[in-house]
């Protein structure tokens, strides 16, 4: 009902077949942790009802951020379900509000219409002070970034992940980590919350993974720190 095969890009996506067991905290903590990767997220929403379970909606700042979450994370493998992705049919109350065009269905379109024009009319000016200076999403984050020539430990095959939140769970992180090839385990001391080593097959597939996710917030306050592990 949400959705068509046809419905066009657009900044919200509509996720279903997701593990059912999942409380709605934990399943929107995972789903941001996952996604922010690909741009500033609005809004998350998951509903528990028997209708709803096991469905999520999805709410990015732009729609090229959901265009790469939708084509990159189609069937994923999403704590033992493969995700299955579209865009939403209906816009956001969220995305909507945030516009300005929350009204009547009947009055959407025209207002809709009349705002591309506009953002399209002062694209030119402001398009890279925009991306430059968005705080909210992962994707400024990636600028200034230590890489592997900034730390002192030699290059090897384990990652030292540092300023993740307390609430940080192994299967959150091995969910952003087994994205990229050679992942083998998560491993998390009790005794120390808000670090965490991960371990891949070579120090190539680290490289590549620390590269990916260096600054990734987990949380807007929580970008992480990684650097190769002391042997």
């Amino acid at each position: 009902m949400m959705l068509t095969g046809d419905t066009p890009p657009n900044q919200t996506i509509y996720i279903k077949n997701l593990n059912e067991k999942l409380n709605k905290d934990e399943l929107k903590r995972s789903l941001y942790a996952l996604f922010s990767q690909y741009g500033r997220i609005l809004d998350i929403v998951a509903l528990k009802t028997t209708k709803l379970r096991g469905q999520a909606w999805l709410v990015f700042s732009e729609v090229t951020a959901a265009s790469n979450a939708v084509r990159q994370m189609q069937n994923f493998p999403f704590y033992d379900k493969p995700m299955r992705i579209q865009y939403a049919k209906a816009k956001s109350d969220c995305v909507a509000k945030e516009d300005g065009s929350f009204v009547p269905k009947d009055k959407k379109k025209k207002l809709e219409e009349k705002a591309e024009r506009k953002k399209q009319e002062a694209q030119p000016a402001g398009t890279n002070g925009v991306r430059a200076g968005t705080n909210g999403g992962p994707m400024g984050s990636h600028q200034g970034k230590p890489g592997a020539q900034d730390t002192a430990t030699a290059p090897n095959n384990i990652l030292f992940i540092q300023n993740l939140p307390h609430e940080t769970t192994d299967i959150m992180l091995e969910v952003l980590f087994k994205q990229y090839p050679g992942f083998r385990e998560v491993r998390m001391i009790d005794a120390k919350p808000g670090i965490a080593f991960i371990e891949f097959e070579d120090e190539n597939q680290s490289l590549v993974a620390m590269e990916a996710l260096q600054g990734f917030k987990v949380t807007p306050q929580n970008p992480m720190a990684i650097t190769y592990a002391k042997k």
